[in-house]
């Protein structure tokens, strides 16, 4: 199941709990983050021992900014994330954000 996240402090306290986590950054107003939105939603429910989160970026603006600074990773939206111990070890963007993509980095990263 998907958590929104809204807040830098929300990001912080799940950066000290989970050990593997996946994140996306979504726009509301793009169609390619709709499409980007339903493989992650679609993975997400398929595997539900992958904790997954997300934002929207219009509503989250100072989180996704954040991000992009502390992890120095160019803002992109869509955009995926899958974080292990604190730090990013994958991320992809647009149209390669797939369930098979997901489920392909989650597989690499154990």
């Amino acid at each position: 199941m998907m958590e929104k996240i809204e807040s830098i402090e929300q990001f912080e306290d799940l950066l000290a709990k989970e050990e593997k986590f996946l994140f996306l950054k979504h726009s509301l107003t793009c169609p390619i983050s709709h499409a980007a939105y339903q493989e992650y939603e679609k993975f997400s429910n398929e595997n539900e021992n992958v904790p997954a989160y997300y934002l929207a970026v219009q509503e989250a603006r100072p989180l996704s900014n954040d991000i992009a600074e502390k992890f120095q990773i160019k803002h992109e939206s869509p955009q995926v994330f899958l974080f292990s111990k604190g730090e990013p070890s994958w991320n992809a963007s647009h149209w390669k954000i797939t369930k098979k993509s997901l489920a392909e980095a989650v597989n690499e990263n154990q």
